[in-house]
């Protein structure tokens, strides 16, 4: 197979090269995918230069976000009981997703949604149960809220404005460019605000009935302590991530007089502390899915082709020249790169 090995640390995602490397070798628990999609993320970027809380041994294959077809499955099932066969188009994450080739567990597959593509999908399997657990699962969203998504155009962003909207609510977003702004609106946002105005706060809580506020902030940025000034009594404030840089330190005494309940979401640790959710979630995603209610938050400004485009798009995403999620199109042997 082709892929993006790592043998020593890098300085930056233009280092990357693309090499022949040997055929996967799954467990007895894992399938073996052909890749056909890989989906770039900023801790991709840590990975390579040796700063994720996660650093497999080196050397490693690059890369975790997928879409492909199953090619093998489980030695251990023998054929039987396995959810998926050979030939079934599948998107998932699992070390090594910069590859024409990747093995994963039963865990770390989905289907490809019915009449999906392996581009759109291959984007879903980080952005999308994070965005539904931390609106549904966390701040209990319903029909009639108002909820601002901080970051709207990057790809949790993208994913919880589509969702808040399927189910219901009015969305306020937030971003630092009118292009991301446009993003936004185009996937569904009633309104937009430019964060790096001063005055943001004061914006969002005017464009709420009566200037009462949001019901729920959805923050992957670290904008906790700014959002105090325009969430409404109960309000519900979930922190995702800290893209924006430093962790912040808020002062108690705002939750205390504003009834705020502060949440976090920490999407991968279901799996071990709370594993019955994880299928609630992605049940209630696959009827967004198929309804097309919820659709992929592809960046499309530019296209990648190839392994060789992963350095490029990582570039292009860590120096936050993009929106949504990144996608490098990766042709099977025998397929044309057009």
């Amino acid at each position: 197979m082709r892929g993006i090995q790592i043998s020593k640390y890098v300085e930056g995602p233009l280092d990357l090269t693309v090499s022949t490397l040997s055929q996967p070798t799954p467990n007895e628990n894992q399938y073996t995918i052909a890749i056909h999609a890989t989906a770039t993320n900023f801790f991709d970027l840590l990975q390579i230069r040796g700063k994720y809380q996660h650093q497999p041994p080196l050397p490693w294959v690059a890369g975790s976000e997928f879409s492909g077809v199953v090619t093998a499955t489980p030695s251990s099932l023998n054929g039987k009981g396995s959810k998926f066969s050979v030939g079934d188009k599948v998107f998932g994450a699992s070390q090594g997703g910069y590859a024409t080739h990747v093995c994963a567990t039963e865990s770390q597959l989905k289907p490809v949604p019915k009449g999906w593509g392996f581009f759109e999908a291959a984007g879903l399997f980080v952005t999308m149960p994070t965005s539904y657990a931390g609106l549904v699962t966390r701040c209990n969203l319903k029909a009639g809220d108002w909820v601002l998504v901080h970051a709207a155009a990057g790809g949790v962003g993208l994913a919880a404005v589509q969702i808040a909207k399927a189910l219901g609510a009015t969305v306020i977003a937030t971003a630092g460019t009118k292009h991301k702004l446009d993003v936004a609106k185009r996937f569904g946002a009633d309104y937009t605000v430019d964060y790096t105005r001063e005055d943001w706060p004061q914006v969002v809580k005017k464009l709420t009935p009566k200037s009462r506020g949001v019901d729920i902030v959805y923050d992957p940025v670290g904008l906790v302590d700014k959002s105090t000034k325009c969430i409404a009594w109960n309000g519900r404030l979930l922190v995702v991530g800290f893209t924006g840089g430093p962790i912040e330190k808020v002062a108690t005494n705002k939750m205390l007089l504003k009834n705020i309940s502060v949440v976090g979401l920490h999407w991968g640790a279901y799996a071990l502390n709370e594993p019955a959710k994880i299928d609630e979630v992605w049940d209630e995603l696959f009827k967004l899915f198929e309804s097309r209610k919820v659709t992929g938050t592809n960046y499309t400004d530019k296209e990648y082709v190839g392994l060789e485009d992963v350095p490029e798009a990582l570039r292009a995403l860590g120096s936050r020249d993009t929106w949504g999620k990144v996608v490098v199109k990766v042709p099977q042997e025998g397929q044309s790169k057009l």
